[in-house]
């Protein structure tokens, strides 16, 4: 059994997407994420050491967001991913990323996808 920790509407500023004015003039993205962790060693210890410090995955994804331009949201949304894997505390990362500025030329409200990868398959 694992539990669910979640930081959702982290808002980062980034130049990703097919058209040259995206790569140019950026545009917000947002980053909803729920990490798959066992609790109990930091509920019975007490100690920030025992689990996930959100503080610093946000600031992380946050960095990989903004990072490196690209044309897909789907290759960012795997670059988060993979960032919440590094702590091998985490079972599995289910990440959202939005993006409600797409250049879409209807009246909408969000574009997003969501992805989950576990430990182990984070590539597959």
């Amino acid at each position: 059994m694992t539990d669910e920790l979640a930081v959702t509407g982290i808002e980062c500023f980034a130049h990703h997407g097919v058209f040259d004015f995206e790569r140019r003039e950026g545009q917000v993205f947002v980053v909803d994420l729920v990490l798959g962790i066992d609790t109990r060693p930091a509920a019975a210890s007490d100690d920030l050491t025992d689990t996930v410090n959100y503080g610093s995955l946000v600031a992380d994804v946050k960095a990989a967001v903004e990072r490196d331009t690209v044309d897909l949201i789907e290759t960012v949304a795997q670059r988060i991913t993979d960032v919440c894997l590094l702590d091998t505390r985490v079972e599995w990362a289910r990440v959202t990323l939005h993006k409600p500025d797409a250049p879409i030329d209807a009246t909408y409200s969000d574009v997003a996808l969501t992805i989950t990868r576990t430990r182990g398959n984070a590539h597959d």
